[in-house]
């Protein structure tokens, strides 16, 4: 681990802290954790209309200013809501990161919930619809993929070495044979048109559910413009069965476009396994199930 992402001690108290020095006119609204923190940051209502957002590592406060410039662009082209800035926050003796406060956004973390085969198939229409108004963008200037998002949109060669090396650790575990052939087809494909907006980190844990509607898109860290092949891993991360089926054949996009996004699963789903000691635990058995839909679907 780099001291970029050194994940810095991030309480409560910080954030009421912060939030009394750098806007007082919010100081007596109370601050609570959310029911589930992510990785990146560290979140906390603020009061019933806000959230306080903060990052937990160097590499990942990267991404605030980039939110606060082009959430506010992309709103306005979306249908399903997506966080709105209100405030940025600067770096300070205590917290060496700005942060953000953004409107609350109603609704339930899909990966807090237990879906039904009917909601899978409706959800499915609705991340089509998200990603086809994301991608029809066309009159917003934004980033290339890089550091700043992980290189989500790049050539998923940027990472050959690690998938390679992933797929040979799990030669045990998983059909290497089969991996490798799919790595390799992908790798020599790529998209040749014109590059489209992307979120960089279309997951569950990002998705917003009410009434049984997809209400939200959150965390656009990764947004950038490139291939949108890695918004389509949803496609084995989540859906399965007549969702998936709905999905794919919804956003129509070319069989070269498809391997890409295989691949940008397959490297993710090797990763996250390789990170795995006990390779027949219950999460690991999640990520073998990945790994095989790709490779033989």
């Amino acid at each position: 681990m780099t001291n970029a992402d050194q994940p810095f001690n991030i309480t409560p108290d910080l954030a009421h802290k912060l939030i009394a020095e750098q806007f007082p006119e919010y100081a007596h609204l109370p601050i609570t954790s959310v029911e589930k923190q992510g990785h990146d940051n560290r979140t906390y209502r603020l009061g019933p209309d806000m959230l306080i957002r903060m990052p937990t590592a160097e590499s990942y406060a990267l991404k605030v200013p980039k939110e606060q410039a082009l959430l506010p662009k992309l709103v306005s082209h979306l249908t399903v809501s997506i966080p709105v800035p209100i405030k940025m926050g600067a770096a300070s003796q205590d917290y060496p990161y700005p942060f953000s406060i953004y409107k609350w956004l109603e609704g339930v973390s899909i990966n807090l919930l237990v879906l039904d085969h009917d909601c899978l198939e409706k959800l499915a229409f609705d991340l089509v619809r998200f990603l086809k108004e994301l991608q029809n963008i066309d009159d917003v200037d934004g980033p290339a993929p890089g550091q700043h998002n992980w290189w989500r949109g790049d050539h998923v060669s940027v990472y050959d070495k690690g998938a390679r090396e992933q797929i040979s650790e799990l030669s045990t575990v998983i059909k290497e044979g089969k991996a490798i052939d799919l790595w390799e087809r992908a790798y020599k494909t790529k998209w040749d048109k014109p590059p489209v907006w992307i979120h960089g980190d279309f997951a569950i844990g990002n998705m917003l559910l009410k009434n049984s509607k997809l209400s939200a898109i959150i965390d656009f860290g990764g947004v950038a413009l490139g291939d949108p092949a890695c918004d389509l891993v949803i496609a084995w991360t989540f859906l399965k069965g007549k969702a998936r089926d709905i999905f794919v054949q919804e956003m129509d996009f070319d069989e070269d476009t498809w391997l890409r996004a295989k691949a940008w699963t397959l490297w993710k789903a090797t990763f996250e396994l390789c990170q795995i000691a006990d390779k027949n635990s219950p999460e690991a058995l999640i990520q073998k199930r990945i790994i095989e839909d790709v490779i033989d679907g």
